[in-house]
């Protein structure tokens, strides 16, 4: 007997509307468009939008407008602001989200694990000091114990606390 695994919320992905190109720099040309596409923040260099398949409750990304793949060609001073607001961030999910911790990175090309290797990114990834168990090492899956929805609006609620 094989075992069923229900995800309905997968269904927007299979049947959502297709992006063409980078999705970043869609994201980042659609302002009119935040609140459907989860960003949590944007200004002039960068903007903060929700990992749309999150490794944890919260996970999120801080993207430069800037389309590049090489963060070595990024400007300095846009650098210098996707690490102010990393350091803004991680105060937010750690005294508003109350996570435990949180995991910083960036997977630079294909080769360095990145889904979406055209346009750097730097994941935030909170974690508390229990939220692994036996499904990732028995079942592959990862259990994301919230409404996603409810975690972004949290999230975009604190973003004026935390970011001015």
């Amino acid at each position: 007997m094989k075992d069923i695994l229900y995800a309905p919320w997968r269904d927007e992905y299979i049947n959502d509307k297709e992006i063409k190109g980078c999705v970043f720099c869609h994201i980042s040309q659609h302002a009119g468009e935040d609140e459907e596409l989860h960003v949590l923040y944007r200004d002039e260099s960068c903007f903060i939008v929700m990992n749309r398949y999150p490794y944890t409750p919260g996970h999120f990304m801080i993207i430069p407008h800037l389309h590049t793949d090489k963060l070595e060609l990024l400007p300095s001073e846009a650098w210098l602001h996707v690490s102010d607001l990393a350091q803004k961030c991680v105060r937010l999910l750690k005294e508003g989200f109350g996570a435990d911790g949180v995991n910083i990175g960036m997977n630079l090309g294909i080769a360095g694990g990145a889904g979406i290797a055209e346009h750097i990114h730097m994941h935030l990834v909170p974690r508390w000091s229990r939220d692994t168990n036996f499904m990732t090492s028995i079942a592959q899956n990862r259990v994301y114990s919230t409404d996603f929805i409810r975690v972004y609006k949290k999230i975009k609620d604190l973003i004026p606390s935390y970011i001015s």
